[in-house]
């Protein structure tokens, strides 16, 4: 079978509200990653700026900006529980980088097998 028929018979096996969660956590783990990481980019150009003023700025601005990212996808996440719960969403329990780490191992692993019939 080709690739979009997988993709397809995939899609069948999960209901919409499922679908929203699971997308929900991706992008909620994805914009806590990319904040994180950007602390660290932003830790070490102010480590290597070497005293000049300007790149001092530049590094100062991209962890301030990292952490106010990582407060909102903070508050991201309660926000989106607080209203996922009032509309019957359940996007806490999609958290698990576990079941995330698994679900994409399931994907990758259900296209390769594909590719190889």
């Amino acid at each position: 079978m080709n690739r979009s028929g997988s993709i397809i018979e995939a899609a069948q096996n999960y209901d919409i509200l499922e679908i929203i969660n699971k997308g929900l956590a991706y992008a909620i783990i994805v914009a806590g990653l990319l904040s994180v990481i950007f602390i660290f980019i932003g830790g070490i150009s102010f480590i290597l700026s070497g005293g000049q003023e300007e790149k001092i700025k530049q590094a100062v601005g991209t962890i301030r900006y990292a952490i106010i990212g990582l407060v909102v996808t903070v508050l991201a996440v309660v926000i989106v529980g607080t209203v996922g719960k009032a509309m019957g969403l359940n996007i806490i329990e999609y958290i698990d980088f576990g079941d995330i780490i698994q679900t994409i191992t399931d994907i990758g692993g259900s296209s390769s097998s594909n590719s190889l019939d």
